[in-house]
């Protein structure tokens, strides 16, 4: 599904990511859209530290892949969105449990601001099939 990549020659991965995926397939591309830590039941943001938020975020990921047949081992690419910057390290910790091996690449972007007021928003990019 999809081909983890590296470059011998070029920098090493400064958190839990891939420097590059290449998915196999062409068609069944899924293109998520950024996930923020809204409770599904609520509506309301959840979590006051960006530990918190990033789990409800990428919970709220994985139950939208997961309710389309997908899972978060289908994830090829993240683009993640911090309103700080300075808490790049603690967003690392939780990310970095919801994709312990072979991680999507990614890329981080510091920002002014997200939807209601939310620290953390994650946008993906999967692959249905094998």
């Amino acid at each position: 599904m999809k081909k983890c990549l590296s470059s011998v020659g070029g920098p090493e991965a400064v958190g839990p990511y891939s420097m590059a995926c290449e998915a196999k397939a062409c068609e069944g591309i899924i293109f998520c859209s950024g996930q923020i830590p809204i409770d599904p039941a609520s509506g309301d943001l959840v979590g006051e530290t960006v530990a918190e938020q990033t789990r409800r975020a990428l919970d709220n990921l994985k139950l939208l892949l997961e309710e389309n047949g997908l899972g978060l081992s289908k994830v090829v690419k993240t683009t993640c969105f911090l309103t700080d910057m300075n808490t790049f390290a603690e967003f690392n910790a939780v990310y970095a449990e919801y994709f312990p091996e072979e991680p999507p690449a990614r890329s981080t972007i510091g920002v002014a601001s997200l939807p209601k007021g939310a620290r953390v928003e994650v946008e993906a990019l999967a692959v249905r099939g094998d």
